[in-house]
């Protein structure tokens, strides 16, 4: 993921999610385990919603905007999701130069979840659709659950 400073905004750009690709061991309400989002569930999830929203931290008092807005574009392409997202909020801009964003994570619910025990042995949750709300930029405070969605940063005097 890249992250851009430019003036008093933040420009971050890059992969939410890889499709197909397993997460690390998650706690759940079934306990451990591993999910792999399907190709083609993201596309999906955002015909259906046209205000997917953009957060810090998952949560939801700190809503930096959306697809509605304006400041967020998602996509899904052969590699994820891909996010393009312009943020203006003084606190993330702060976190941003300060090289405090770690990553990418997103907020959904099931619709289609086939769940089997994986090669090693782990509990494996296979979402094949879903239902996307949010999608939040991760401080330090926070861990993304996949590899692949961590930050660089990259101070811009344009």
């Amino acid at each position: 993921m890249q992250v851009r400073v430019i003036g008093d905004s933040v420009q971050i750009e890059g992969y939410v999610n890889a499709v197909e690709r397993k997460s690390k061991p998650l706690w759940t309400r079934i306990g451990k385990s591993v999910e792999r989002i399907s190709k083609g569930a993201f596309k999906r999830a955002i015909t259906r919603n046209d205000d997917i929203r953009l957060l810090l931290n998952h949560n939801p008092e700190r809503d930096l905007g959306g697809t509605k807005d304006g400041n967020l574009e998602l996509e899904e392409d052969n590699i994820g999701l891909h996010a393009r997202a312009t943020i203006t909020d003084p606190e993330v801009v702060k976190k941003a130069k300060n090289g405090d964003l770690v990553g990418w994570s997103f907020g959904f619910s099931d619709r289609d979840v086939e769940q089997r025990t994986d090669e090693d042995g782990m509990p494996l949750r296979d979402v094949k659709d879903l239902d996307l709300y949010e999608v939040s930029i991760l401080d330090r405070t926070k861990s993304p659950a996949y590899e692949g969605t961590l930050v660089t940063v990259r101070a811009n005097d344009e």
